[in-house]
C-alpha cells in the first residue's frame, strides 16, 4: 500500500507532494456556511491516504491518486494502523462495526449497518473493523462479544451495542447525528 496522501477531491493535503487543488468563490463561500466534517480515508483501490470532507459525500469524491470513486454510501473497511488517524481524527461522528468474517451474528448485522450508511451518507462516517485482522484495536476497546458496534465523537466513544440490537442502535445513531 503507498504511503501517500491524496485529497479525495477536496480539502488540503495531510501529506505527500501533491499540491492542493485552488478552491473556487463557490467553495470558499461553502466552507463559511457549511460545517466541514473531515475524515481521512485509506482509497481501497490504491491504498492512497485521502482527506475527505464528508458534507460532500454526495458528490463522490475521488482519490486524489488514482481517481477512483471514494465509496461513503457504505460500510468503509479500516484497518488497524489506520484506526486513529479515520475514527479517532474524525470531524463527523463515526459508527464502528468490530466483526470477524466466520461470525454468523455479524452477518445479520452487516445489513443494518449498510443501511445506516446509506441513510446517514454526509452526516457519518460508517466503518467496518475486521477483530481477527485488528487485534490490537479490539484489546483496547475491550471487544469481548462479535459483533460490537461503538459510535465515535471527537475521538470519544459514545455508546456501544453488542450483538443484534438494530432499534437500539438506529436511535443512538439519531441521537449523535442531530
Amino acid at each position: 500500500m503507498s504511503g501517500e496522501t491524496g485529497t479525495g477531491g477536496w480539502g488540503k493535503l495531510v501529506q505527500g507532494p501533491r499540491q492542493p487543488r485552488e478552491e473556487t468563490s463557490a467553495a470558499v463561500e461553502r466552507n463559511v456556511t457549511d460545517v466541514e466534517k473531515k475524515v481521512t480515508l485509506r482509497c481501497a483501490f490504491c491504498g492512497t491516504l485521502n482527506q475527505v470532507d464528508l458534507t460532500r459525500a454526495a458528490d463522490r469524491p475521488k482519490c486524489g491518486d488514482c481517481t477512483k470513486p471514494m465509496l461513503l454510501d457504505r460500510p468503509v473497511k479500516v484497518a488497524q494502523d489506520d484506526f486513529d488517524r479515520t475514527v479517532l481524527k474524525s470531524k463527523a461522528p463515526v459508527l464502528v462495526d468490530f466483526y470477524a468474517d466466520w461470525c454468523a451474528p455479524c452477518k445479520m448485522v452487516a445489513p443494518l449497518v449498510d443501511e445506516i450508511a446509506h441513510e446517514q451518507l454526509g452526516k457519518m462516517l460508517v466503518v467496518k473493523i475486521d477483530t481477527d485482522a485488528a487485534p490490537e484495536v479490539a484489546l483496547k476497546y475491550e471487544i469481548r462479544s462479535i459483533p460490537t458496534l461503538i459510535v465515535f465523537r471527537d475521538g470519544e466513544e459514545v455508546e456501544r451495542s453488542m450483538g443484534f440490537e438494530p432499534e437500539r442502535v438506529r436511535d443512538l445513531v439519531l441521537r449523535v447525528v442531530e
